[in-house]
């Protein structure tokens, strides 16, 4: 297989999934079969191309001018990121399969079908050669996803999926394609390019696009964007574990971060006035949101929350632009989405076997579930950051980043989150194993494929702190850290 077939396949593939599932809906034995195969052979596309990504390849579908095109381009952060939502689109695929028949949810088919659709975007967000393609595939992740937060039909999902529409197209006609269109007449083309293209650019008229796509990529959810990420949570727990762990608010700090590499360029972003502000802006939401969810006895409100602070740590690693904090923001991506998948998926078993949605109801639930609270209280290991789990080496990067680009001061909002990341995460699995006998036994036995998908992902954070050689290795010649990584 040429590398420029695998580009085509990682959107084929999925799409064709989709339309098969849709054709096998009558069966759903057969439709869910569909749905994991065409996972796996997602997955093992992603593979090969993460395999031979730093020699590189493009394909172009459809050209008008330089920068103007629908291309795709094979290189390391793309790849990474791909590799990370096909992976776990097999982990969520058998979750979903034990969530949906264990709560008996309707429109399964429908589900499915769009679970796939958005897989397709996101692979093409991941592997997009310029703005123009990532712009069309991050539209056309918004739009696959909007009936899945819609899902359940009622008033409630759709009034929260009217405001997570609203936001993201809002935000993404609004600021991020203005922000395009400029960056065309600047620059004369769109193409991502190492080391940025906006570099004879005035820094003042830099400065005014980056805001334009901080704030305009709103799936990456900084404050004040933010309100449909928690909004968004009116959707069955699958859907919560596709935004926050595998597609969408990974797709908007993989695009923040994409943007920061390839299109300002880690100097440019330095001189821009408006860098500084943001990085505190970053780290003002890395701290309120967290506070936020310490309030919050809704589980899956609290984990919004704290999906919300822990996605602008990536905003934070590319406003600092050092090349260890970009390293930060890169490993956050992937250590983030393991932890925060294998909290989101817990949610959902205890959801299905007891109907408890509120953390004061589960005091006593850990010694009847114990392999679901266990999983959980390993995934909050990793996004407190303690080893030897994943999660702890972003905010090691981060830290020694800020000290790298001479930003101290911004160590303290990684310090507190951690703290509070301790406070609101650590008394869930506490309450459920150290508090007293449960009222009544479970209201059902939990599916089993509810409850192995969180602790093999759980089991996923404690072997990732043991990649980081290979992680590092495998992006350094896209921060150019080479020496300076530890």
């Amino acid at each position: 297989m040429t590398p420029e077939l695998g580009l085509a396949l990682a959107i084929a593939l999925p799409a064709l999934g989709a339309v098969m599932i849709g054709l096998l809906g009558r069966w759903p034995n057969v439709r869910e079969g569909a749905t994991l195969v065409t996972a796996i052979v997602l997955a093992l596309n992603v593979a090969y191309l993460f395999s031979i990504a730093h020699e590189g390849a493009e394909l172009t579908l459809l050209g008008i001018d330089d920068g103007l095109s629908l291309s795709f381009r094979l290189e390391p952060l793309g790849a990474l990121f791909a590799a990370v939502a096909s992976g776990l689109w097999i982990v969520n695929s058998l979750y979903s399969i034990g969530y949906m028949r264990g709560n008996e949810e309707k429109n399964q088919t429908r589900f499915y079908v769009c679970f796939a659709i958005a897989l397709a975007s996101a692979m093409g967000v991941a592997l997009s050669a310029n703005l123009v393609t990532m712009f069309l595939f991050y539209e056309a992740l918004t739009l696959s996803t909007y009936p899945l937060v819609a899902h359940k039909g009622d008033e409630k999902a759709r009034k929260g999926a009217a405001i997570y529409l609203g936001i993201l197209l809002g935000t993404s006609i609004g600021l991020l394609l203005p922000a395009i269109i400029a960056t065309q007449y600047f620059a004369g083309t769109t193409e991502f390019t190492r080391g940025g293209i906006l570099g004879d650019v005035a820094p003042m008229i830099s400065g005014v696009l980056l805001v334009m796509y901080a704030f305009g990529i709103g799936k990456a959810a900084l404050m004040p964007v933010h309100p449909w990420l928690p909004n968004a949570m009116v959707a069955p727990t699958p859907v919560s574990a596709l935004l926050h762990a595998v597609a969408v608010v990974k797709a908007g700090v993989f695009a923040i971060l994409k943007v920061a590499t390839y299109v300002f360029g880690p100097a440019t972003i330095a001189a821009a006035p408006t860098s500084g502000p943001l990085a505190w802006i970053a780290a003002g939401s890395i701290v309120l949101a967290s506070v936020i969810a310490l309030t919050k006895d809704n589980l899956k409100a609290r984990l919004a929350f704290s999906t919300v602070s822990q996605l602008s740590y990536v905003t934070l690693g590319a406003m600092l632009a050092s090349p260890l904090a970009l390293m930060g923001a890169a490993l956050q991506i992937v250590m983030h989405a393991w932890g925060k998948i294998t909290l989101f998926m817990c949610a959902g078993a205890i959801y299905t076997a007891t109907k408890k949605t509120e953390i004061s109801q589960m005091r006593g639930l850990g010694k009847l579930m114990p392999w679901t609270f266990g999983a959980f209280a390993v995934g909050s290991f990793s996004i407190i950051g303690l080893p030897p789990f994943g999660g702890t080496w972003p905010k090691f990067f981060l830290m020694e980043g800020s000290l790298q680009s001479g930003h101290i001061a911004l160590i303290a909002a990684l310090v507190a989150s951690s703290v509070l990341n301790i406070a609101y995460l650590m008394p869930i699995p506490g309450r459920a194993f150290f508090g007293y006998e449960p009222e009544a036994p479970l209201k059902k036995k939990t599916p089993v494929l509810a409850v192995l998908p969180p602790v093999i992902t759980a089991a996923g954070t404690l072997v990732l702190f043991f990649l980081i050689g290979p992680l590092t290795d495998f992006l350094s010649p896209v921060f150019e850290t080479g020496a300076d990584l530890p």
